[in-house]
């Protein structure tokens, strides 16, 4: 009977944080506005610099089509766009863990038979909930622009490029929680959410590619599990283009040398990781984040209890 009650108090704080979230009109629209923006700044200012670094991958004397060329662009955009908005999104969805923060609701909340690591899990869930909600929103806009620049995507991409929305999302919402949870203000969260949203597109290779990082800066990033969610992506969304270009007939070493230079391979200390290592790592991620951020709430609990 407890057990049933715990689940019907979890279900009823992960409707009410979803509502909170999508009815604070400026968090939901910031948090959907900001993909869109994204979207429409990748395509204006970085289509041409991934166009000319494709281009300079390219041997002499092989025609590239301009449809081709577009949906080698497309690729990268989204992938760029997926692998920040996942994260960054995930913050301010988590805002409201903070505002409950500040504004005595938390308080409230433990006041009544609920138990803190039922609210703290209601939190997570219900961030992830709707940061996926918001993540697929931003990757069906960047379908459409890839179908209007460009397609060559298969379904099976499609499938693995949703499989990598959903880990990048889970570890994004991972990373926000337990960063979150050391924060108890509106301008602390204000901070953290610029400082992500400005910071993390660079160490994570979506603003500028990680194979145009100094050596000492390449493999440190490559510690950075965010890294192999935006090579997975990259993979995935590209996987189309390079089919085509395999059938086309451009030679292999020029293939390899455009993976290399777009992050779809990605390296440590000279050795190539292979796309399942590169789930491996994601996947242990946000298992470690999820664990610290259980550890966290566990010792708050107790520490209360005394």
């Amino acid at each position: 009977m407890r057990n049933k009650i715990e689940w019907k108090t979890l279900g009823a704080l992960i409707k009410r944080n979803s509502k909170m979230f999508f009815k604070d009109k400026g968090i939901f629209f910031t948090s959907l506005i900001t993909p869109l923006i994204l979207l429409v700044l990748y395509a204006t200012f970085l289509a041409n610099v991934y166009k000319d670094s494709f281009l300079q991958a390219m041997p002499e004397g092989i025609t590239v089509s301009d449809k081709l060329l577009n949906g080698m662009v497309g690729g990268q955009l989204l992938s760029s766009l997926l692998a920040v908005c996942c994260v960054t999104v995930s913050f301010c969805a988590n805002m409201l863990m903070v505002q409950d923060k500040a504004l005595g609701t938390r308080s409230d909340l433990t006041v009544s038979p609920v138990k803190n690591s039922t609210l703290a899990l209601g939190y997570y869930l219900s961030t992830t909930l709707t940061t996926l909600a918001v993540s697929l929103v931003a990757t069906l806009a960047g379908l459409a622009y890839i179908a209007i620049c460009g397609w060559y995507m298969s379904v099976g991409d499609i499938c693995l490029l949703l499989l990598d929305v959903f880990l990048v999302s889970a570890f994004g919402t991972a990373l926000s929680s337990v960063i979150n949870f050391f924060l108890s203000s509106q301008g602390q969260i204000s901070a953290v959410g610029s400082i992500v949203s400005s910071g993390y597109g660079f160490i994570c290779g979506a603003y500028m590619p990680i194979s145009q990082f100094g050596g000492w800066l390449r493999n440190t990033v490559a510690f950075l599990p965010g890294t192999y969610g935006t090579a997975l992506l990259r993979n995935h969304a590209l996987n189309g283009v390079l089919r085509e270009m395999n059938s086309l007939g451009f030679p292999p070493e020029s293939i390899a040398g455009i993976r290399d230079t777009v992050d779809c391979n990605i390296y440590c200390f000279g050795a190539s990781v292979p796309q399942g290592v590169m789930y491996a790592i994601l996947a242990l991620s946000v298992v470690a984040l999820v664990g610290l951020y259980i550890l966290l709430n566990v010792l708050k609990e107790r520490k209360n209890a005394k």
